[in-house]
Order: C-alpha cells, then sequence, then structure tokens
C-alpha cells in the first residue's frame, strides 16, 4: 500500500493544524523557523510528549488516565531521594517501579473493581500528588548528579537528549501499537471489549498493561524535567494530564476508543508546542495563551465529532466510472 502526504494528511487532520499554525508563526515573527527555536520547540514539547504516548494507548481503549501528571510529580521526588542516598542506577530503578507501580494500581482499579476511570486515575492523582507535598513538605529536592541532569540538558548531535528519547520512544511503541498482537488487541479491546473478549483476548490485563505503560512513561517524562530543573518539584506534573490528553486528542484519537496514532498523537503534541512558543515569541498574555489552547482542543473535538457530516458537505469528483452501475462496476473490479 503506498502512503504518500496527501494521504497522510487527510487522514492525521493535526498535520493541516500544524502547518497553517506554523506558517502563521513564520511569517509573525522572523525568529520562528530557525535552527536554535526549533530545537527549543522540541525540548519543550518532549515531557508533554511522552506523557500523550501513554495516554494514546489508554483512550484508544476508551478510558482516560488523569494521574499521569501526579505520577510524574511523585516519581520525580522519590527518584531524587533515592538519588541522594543510593546513587544513579537505584534511583532510575526507583522512579520507573513508582511509576509503573501507579499504573498497575489503576489498571486494578479500573479492571478489578469496574470503577470508571475517570474516578479512578482521579482519586489516585489525589493520593501521589499528597504523598509528594508529604514526603517533601512541599519543598522542592535539589539534584546534584551531573550524570542524571544530563538525561535533560546534554546533546547528542547538536540535538537534545530529551528530544532523542522522545522520538525513540515514538518509534518503539508507535511499533508495539501498529505492528504487533499486543497492539491489535489494543485497538480490539477498544472498539468492542465484550466482543473482543469473546474473541479470546484478555482484556482485563490488555488494560493494565496499557496503564502500566503510561504509568513508566510518566516516570520517564519525570526523569527529564527534573534533569533539566536540576530540581525535583513536588508539584511538577500538575496540569500536564490534560496537556498530554489534548495532544492525544488534537491528534485525531478518538475518545470513544478504538482508533487512534502515536504519529497523530506526536503532531497534536508539536502543535501545542508550537502555538506555545509562538506566543511566547509575540508577547501574548500567558492567560491568553490558555484561551487559545483551549478553542485549539474544542475545534479537534468538534471535527472529531463531526467528521462525518463535515465529509457530506465537500463535493468529490466524480470519476470515469462513477456513474457505471454497482454490478457492472464489480465486474470491471474482477476484470
Amino acid at each position: 500500500m503506498t502512503v504518500n502526504l496527501k494521504s497522510l494528511a487527510r487522514h492525521l487532520r493535526a498535520v493541516w493544524m500544524l502547518l497553517l499554525v506554523g506558517i502563521i508563526l513564520a511569517i509573525a515573527s522572523p525568529v520562528f523557523l530557525t535552527e536554535t527555536n526549533l530545537l527549543n520547540v522540541g525540548l519543550a514539547t518532549s515531557v508533554a510528549a511522552l506523557l500523550a504516548v501513554g495516554q494514546t494507548y489508554v483512550i484508544i481503549l476508551a478510558e482516560i488516565d488523569l494521574a499521569v501528571g501526579a505520577t510524574l510529580g511523585f516519581s520525580a521526588v522519590v527518584t531524587a531521594l533515592t538519588l541522594r542516598d543510593h546513587g544513579l542506577l537505584p534511583a532510575l530503578v526507583a522512579g520507573l517501579a513508582v511509576g509503573g507501580g501507579a499504573g498497575l494500581i489503576n489498571g486494578l482499579l479500573v479492571t478489578r473493581t469496574r470503577m470508571p476511570s475517570f474516578i479512578a486515575t482521579l482519586a489516585t492523582m489525589s493520593v501521589l500528588s499528597g504523598m509528594s507535598l508529604q514526603i517533601t513538605s512541599g519543598n522542592p529536592i535539589s539534584i546534584t548528579d551531573s550524570h542524571f541532569q544530563g538525561i535533560g540538558q546534554d546533546r547528542l548531535a547538536g540535538v537534545p537528549v530529551p528530544v532523542w528519547i522522545m522520538l525513540v520512544v515514538f518509534v518503539l511503541f508507535g511499533f508495539v501499537l501498529a505492528r504487533t498482537r499486543f497492539g491489535r488487541y489494543v485497538y480490539a479491546t477498544g472498539d468492542n471489549a465484550e466482543a473482543a473478549r469473546l474473541s479470546g483476548i484478555r482484556t482485563q490485563r490488555v488494560k493494565v498493561l496499557a496503564f502500566v505503560i503510561s504509568g513508566l512513561l510518566a516516570a520517564l517524562a519525570g526523569f527529564i524535567l527534573s534533569a533539566r530543573l536540576s530540581t525535583a518539584e513536588p508539584t511538577a506534573g500538575t496540569g500536564l494530564e490534560l496537556e498530554a490528553i489534548a495532544a492525544v486528542i488534537i491528534g485525531g484519537t478518538s475518545l470513544a476508543g478504538g482508533r487512534g496514532t502515536l504519529v497523530g498523537t506526536l503532531v497534536g503534541a508539536l502543535v501545542l508546542g508550537v502555538i506555545d512558543n509562538g506566543m511566547n515569541l509575540l508577547d501574548v498574555s500567558p492567560f491568553l495563551q490558555n484561551v487559545v489552547k483551549g478553542l485549539v482542543i474544542l475545534l479537534a473535538v468538534f471535527i472529531d465529532r463531526n467528521l462525518d457530516t463535515l465529509r457530506a458537505l465537500i463535493p468529490r469528483r466524480r470519476g470515469p466510472d462513477a456513474a457505471v452501475p454497482g454490478p457492472a462496476k464489480a465486474e470491471l473490479v474482477r476484470q
């Protein structure tokens, strides 16, 4: 099957949005298209983009994970405390264990207790946020380990390490979602969980694994953010869960489940990153920035919910066989 840019843009509506915003900002600010600024966009986008990868898996399953921001903050705090007392490797393991454990708890709450994911993850978000503040007494934890700082501050071939991490994660988990049996199970479960269960798919296990992936990537995002700042803030992830969900929705993943791609999520994250960067370059008020991002999200959801209606309004060019009756056309295809 041949895939061209026109087909990609037609199926990924966020591509058009990214191009439109990019063109407007390139005209409005001469700094926007400079190499330094574009790398800054990638660096600023990397944290929310990693959260959005895990969120994509969860939303394709017709669930939602509101706890990723709190998981990021709590794992960052645990990582910083472990780093101070035990060194780099134990700190990384502890941070990932906290992230994966939080995801496991969320998955079990959703599958075993049949609790709506909105409520379950809202509760764990509150618990994790409170634990972060309790452990630190609300104070940030300084990080001085140069090797850990390199995760967020070093460059490889002139590109910030967080950007490389973001790209590797998107390629790896994009492959898993698009080309593996587990990925097919995710789509099948999100499209019709009961039919998937009857066909032999362990839907509860699929959902638990998706939440674990979301928690692990939240911990990885916590590594990057705390390494960049050289500080673990207990409230570092506050609000990032909404930005991750917004990136997923803008990228075309359906809230109803069963449809979505990580390519679309990456483009959606870049749309938000470009908007943030462009409004900063143009000295737009931070309050208005939130207004603009909210309108972009509303537009993306409106298009998603009314796509069939919008397609019906677009006239289609009739091909040479458009007037051929159905049976005759089928015969032509067979020939």
